[in-house]
């Protein structure tokens, strides 16, 4: 995630992105308030030992469990919730520095406290988050030390490894699952994009350019007669746009390509260009006639909701493939040739080439 000054136009204009960075404080306040509270048991424990003032003790209190419900009311309150919770993010590492001195610089919780902090900003995403979160721990540091003189105590006794642990486990945990969930999430995106990326959106079928890699291996690896090229025109289909509208015409090519796919199996159905469909399968002349007559049944078959009266069709034109690492191109042309010949010879039909 990026910084709304640094995101593309047309990013931070949109409404999902814009929403996604405007409610970051509701995806923060658990782990903040898991965290802080949990980080707070071992400088809690240390005042003890200490025998440190009320007030050090209201202060430790209030970062860790005051602050992270405070953080959410002013980032909810905020205009600008996104840029609240920047500040939020930042003033945590202030809050967490400035307990340190108020153990006297104990070993381990002060590593334990300033590490998990700081590793928070750095798995936030947010460009630039962990410089200023480095600047807000040392300015915390500091006035932390001016209250108490720096004094300096660093030996960790049992008690205070003991109440370090759950922040060690517990939020060591949740971090990680929420990262797993980031993960996963981020996998089933990729999923669906590689899927959008080779699939024709209206029709479901693959686009061009992925259907003729998948034609070019299927030309190179299958001998000669055992591969058929089924190239597919609506008939009269401009008619269909001109006469229902491009809405029912849409309908006709998705209803068209479900009866193609329906009738593919281990084929590559997919869709080169306005109506024209193809399907490359392994099948020799016969079987792929049959496929053929198939499709074209099926497409006579259709009824439209919306187009009650209409009736549409489809003309095949049928091509065997040549030697073996043949050209798609000559493959191509050829289920063309076909294609022309059964519309000459009144659509609605499947025809090989002369």
């Amino acid at each position: 995630m990026t910084t709304v000054s640094t995101a593309p136009q047309a990013v931070r204009n949109d409404p999902v992105h814009k929403h996604h960075l405007q409610t970051l404080y509701r995806r923060v306040w658990g782990l903040r308030a898991l965290g802080m509270g949990l980080g707070s048991l071992a400088p809690l424990v240390v005042l003890h030992e200490l025998k440190s003032p009320v007030a050090a003790w209201a202060w430790v209190i209030f970062v860790g469990y005051g602050w992270p419900h405070l953080a959410y009311v002013l980032a909810a309150r905020s205009r600008d919730a996104y840029r609240a919770e920047q500040r939020n993010l930042v003033f945590d590492t202030v809050l967490a520095g400035s307990c340190v001195p108020l153990m006297h610089f104990n070993v381990l919780p002060s590593v334990v406290l300033l590490t998990m902090v700081m590793a928070d900003r750095l798995s936030a995403g947010i460009r630039g988050l962990w410089h200023r979160g480095l600047i807000g721990m040392l300015a915390g540091v500091l006035l932390g030390g001016m209250a108490t003189g720096f004094a300096f105590a660093p030996q960790t006794r049992m008690p205070v490894v003991l109440a370090c642990l759950p922040i060690l486990v517990i939020h060591t945990l949740a971090v990680s699952l929420n990262s797993y969930a980031l993960v996963r999430r981020t996998q089933q995106q990729n999923i669906l994009l590689k899927k959008l990326s080779r699939t024709d959106a209206l029709t479901g079928l693959v686009n061009r350019g992925h259907w003729e890699q998948a034609a070019t291996t299927l030309l190179a690896t299958v001998p000669a007669g055992e591969a058929s090229l089924l190239m597919m025109d609506l008939d009269a289909f401009k008619q269909i746009n001109d006469d229902y509208g491009h809405l029912v015409g849409d309908d006709v090519l998705q209803a068209v390509s479900g009866v193609v796919l329906c009738h593919a199996g281990a084929g590559i159905a997919g869709r080169l260009g306005g109506d024209e469909l193809v399907l490359a399968v392994t099948a020799d002349a016969a079987t792929a006639a049959a496929i053929a007559e198939d499709i074209r049944a099926g497409v006579e078959a259709l009824r439209f909701v919306h187009a009650p009266a209409l009736r549409c069709s489809v003309s095949i034109g049928l091509a065997t493939n040549g030697t073996a690492g043949g050209s798609l191109r000559v493959w191509l042309d050829a289920a063309d040739q076909a294609l022309y010949r059964a519309k000459a010879q009144g659509r609605n039909r499947a025809s090989a080439p002369a």
